[in-house]
């Protein structure tokens, strides 16, 4: 029989990094294909034997894993020189357990890693196995995510994907052996933001859930107003501490005192800090206690999935605040607002490098917007193209006569618009590789940075402060060259001398420099996926 499955043995040891993932199809594994030219290969011990007819000898293990998975393990005991690991070390296992229960607070289920109570003895092969797997399972959920990034919220990168999970997940489980709490911390994110939104969440589980009532719909509230709502705001606001006494107000009259706490609120939400409370508002307070303790066990797993890609220094957006950052050294150093996409036109999750500005730069129409938003006002006054201040041009980049178009079928035609204060670019393009045709770009919608949310683009990221931003990325001696290029008036293209990280995430909450969680609405609808896939029992 061992040699029947041996040659299943090797295709196992040559399968693809373990990303195994239970909310994938796992194949049977008799099924798979069998090399007839592959060697047999005589197992060294008894646990060998079982893994190479797993589906035989343990079939209900066989039946959580797909081949990568397999191959994890195999790799994992290969180099315990294919012995058990579990019998025989007393102290190991529930060691073991209690980190398993530790994943609670990093909004991960323990029980889906459910493991015997007792080590296994001399002999009960498939009892040691099983805790194995779920030990890799637990390591690699709590490195790379429990679900796959790329099925939920697909991120591009330049480098293409990070290097082999396999070898990295064996470095941590092979050695941690010797101290499981050790390979847990090793595993887990040790990124400050994923440390302090777990050290939140793990005290926010352990509490009685907060009660609030939602507060009804109506016309815009604005401050000095009167309005019946005025009382439940203020038991609302008061229920989660924005303010700090129960607040009577004579006449429901929406008062300073309450136009702060509404302010803070606002903040804290990523959305208009203005005190008009407005269906973005309501909406935000009408998120239950229940939802937002989920929000934060749904951005714990997003942080799982970034922590790869996370880089000391380097320009971080986060499309869902609608904020970039500039890291140095690990450390914030800089923020500003910006403007992403639209629903309908969402700005992509990437990874790149900025290699280059584009100072006083024109904007060529990009195709969607050209069909979708151009076309149809062209088609209806053709002086949109003067007021716009549009050039038509063939395909070469010649200048063509608006008055020759037939614009029913234009045909193959860019619309491209000259450096100037008009300029939906604004002065400086900021550009990094990437197949989606996004940038970061300074715009002369300078009013819609003070609302909230800032969902506004067709894809590419308005920044509030570009020439803040070049002044940080450049030595002075570029700055003062850019300078000089920007005072021309004519479009240059400047390359930078280093170019800089640039990762474009998504996350809804987060904590601050001072603790307090921070959230911001789900523009793209994402969350409820997310959760769905965490709460799978399998």
């Amino acid at each position: 029989m061992f040699k029947k499955y041996a040659c299943y043995l090797s295709i196992c040891l040559l399968a693809a990094p373990f990303v195994a993932c239970a909310d994938e199809p796992l194949p049977p594994l008799e099924n798979l294909p069998t090399p007839a030219t592959q060697l047999p290969v005589e197992p060294r011990s008894p646990l060998q034997a079982v893994l190479i007819s797993l589906a035989q000898s343990c079939p209900a293990i066989a039946a959580r894993l797909n081949a990568p998975a397999l191959s994890q393990l195999q790799a994992f005991y290969e180099q315990q020189d294919w012995m058990p690991v579990w019998a025989g070390e007393p102290a190991r296992l529930p060691a073991l357990r209690a980190q398993l229960q530790l994943l609670a607070d990093d909004g991960l289920n323990p029980n889906r890693y459910a493991v015997a109570t007792t080590p296994p003895q001399d002999g009960e092969l498939c009892a040691d196995i099983d805790i194995s797997r779920n030990y890799l399972q637990a390591l690699q959920d709590l490195h790379y995510g429990r679900l796959l990034q790329s099925h939920f919220e697909p991120l591009w990168r330049v480098d293409g994907p990070p290097t082999d999970r396999q070898a990295q997940l064996l470095s941590i489980a092979v050695p941690g052996m010797n101290d499981i709490p050790a390979a847990f911390d090793l595993a887990r994110p040790h990124l400050p933001q994923y440390q302090s939104l777990r050290q939140l969440y793990a005290a926010q589980r352990l509490q009685a859930l907060p009660k609030w009532q939602p507060v009804g719909n109506g016309p815009l509230l604005r401050p000095a107003m009167e309005d019946p709502r005025v009382p439940e705001l203020a038991r609302r606001l008061y229920s989660e501490g924005y303010l700090a006494h129960a607040l009577v107000t004579p006449e429901n009259a929406y008062d300073d005192v309450l136009v702060e706490a509404v302010k803070h609120f606002q903040a804290t939400h990523s959305l208009q800090a203005d005190g008009v409370v407005g269906p973005g508002t309501i909406a935000e307070l009408n998120i239950s206690p229940l939802t937002r303790r989920d929000q934060l066990r749904v951005n714990l797993e997003r942080f799982r999935w970034m922590a790869q890609d996370m880089e000391p220094s380097g320009l971080v957006v986060n499309v869902a605040a609608a904020e970039l950052t500039l890291y140095q050294g690990g450390q914030p150093v800089w923020q500003t607002r910006t403007q992403v996409g639209r629903a309908e036109r969402q700005t992509p999750l990437l990874k790149s490098r900025v290699t280059r500005l584009t100072l006083n730069p024109t904007w060529t129409v990009p195709p969607t917007i050209w069909k979708e938003d151009k076309l149809p006002e062209i088609r209806k006054d053709q002086t949109f193209l003067s007021r716009q201040n549009l050039q038509v041009l063939d395909a070469n980049g010649q200048p063509l006569a608006a008055a020759d178009i037939d614009w029913d079928n234009p045909g193959n035609i860019l619309l491209r618009q000259d450096a100037g204060p008009r300029n939906p670019l604004g002065q400086m393009v900021i550009r990094f590789p990437n197949p989606f045709s996004v940038y970061l770009h300074d715009t002369p919608s300078k009013a819609l940075f003070d609302k909230g949310p800032r969902a506004f683009s067709s894809g590419c990221v308005r920044v509030e402060h570009p020439l803040q931003l070049r002044d940080l990325l450049l030595s002075p001696a570029e700055k003062t060259r850019t300078d000089t290029l920007l005072a021309s008036g004519t479009t240059h293209e400047f390359r930078l001398s280093a170019p800089v990280p640039i990762l474009m995430t998504y996350w809804t909450a987060q904590v601050d420099s001072t603790g307090h969680v921070r959230y911001a609405p789900d523009i793209y609808s994402r969350d409820s996926a997310l959760l769905v896939g965490l709460d799978r029992a399998h």
